[in-house]
């Protein structure tokens, strides 16, 4: 097997030409050519996901994230990032990302946390290109719910210990909003577009006063976007049966924010 291979299959699925102009997925270090022999998936690159594939005799990582966003000037192992990359380097370990191309792939991130929430009538809230691909998504409940109840089944099917939320409605909402990840500028849009809810993660301070009959809720940036692994995982896995394939065992562990007092 080939780096590529992987790489090939996960391009199939998240073409990277459609990855926001910011963005820098794919192949970050390594060759296309290289052999591999096992692939870890996680959610950021980080220097204990490459020691954990070094010690399960993996010579690549997949993750959401990607390692490198910009130019990097120093590379040292006081930083996480550059300490990622001597570890990478050092152990012969490829590193790739999918991030905003599967961010606007219907099988990805938002459409994830829309099956998650059983939604129904579902469609991209952004839609590009033909209307296939594009960020976030929308839908309705399968019920419509008040705001209190949406927030406790929110909180339910994504097993969340606290969600930041504008004012509860008390009107029955069904039209509902996704973006996974920082999606604080669509706020607008999704509101425009008809929602009564928008769930996405970093939600700024003043984004919290919503207008009569919509509601905001952050659930956190990593809770967000989480489930995109086991989506990774799975589509290695289909194209390869017989291919040595693992989900980071550390992955429930490894969200940066921590919540303390609840």
């Amino acid at each position: 097997m080939r780096v590529g291979d992987i790489a090939e299959v996960l391009e199939q699925f998240a073409p990277l030409r459609i990855q926001e102009d910011w963005d820098n997925s794919g192949l970050l270090i390594g060759s296309p050519d290289d052999s591999v022999h096992g692939v870890l998936v996680g959610f950021d690159c980080t220097p204990e996901l490459i020691e954990e594939a070094v010690e399960k005799g993996c010579d690549m990582v997949v993750t959401h994230h990607p390692l490198i966003f910009k130019g990097i000037r120093r590379i040292h192992a006081e930083d996480p990032v550059g300490a990622a990359v001597m570890l990478a380097v050092r152990h012969g370990v490829a590193v790739y990302a999918a991030h905003t191309s599967a961010d606007k792939v219907m099988a990805g991130v938002s459409g994830a946390m829309a099956r998650r929430l059983e939604l129904r009538n579902v469609s991209i809230l952004v839609p590009e290109e033909d209307g296939s691909v594009g960020l976030g998504c929308q839908g309705e409940f399968p019920e419509p719910l008040n705001g209190m109840e949406a927030l406790s089944y929110v909180k339910e099917k994504f097993g969340l210990s606290v969600i930041r939320s504008s004012k509860p409605l008390e009107t029955p909402i069904r039209r509902v909003a996704l973006l996974g990840g920082s999606g604080g500028g669509e706020i607008g849009l999704a509101r425009s577009r008809g929602a009564q809810l928008y769930i996405t993660a970093d939600v700024s301070y003043h984004n919290f006063f919503t207008p009569e009959g919509f509601m905001v809720m952050d659930i956190g940036h990593f809770e967000s976007e989480v489930e995109i692994v086991d989506v990774f995982l799975a589509e290695i896995r289909k194209n390869f049966p017989n291919f040595a394939s693992y989900k980071s065992a550390v992955l429930d562990r490894s969200n940066p924010v921590h919540y303390f007092g609840l």
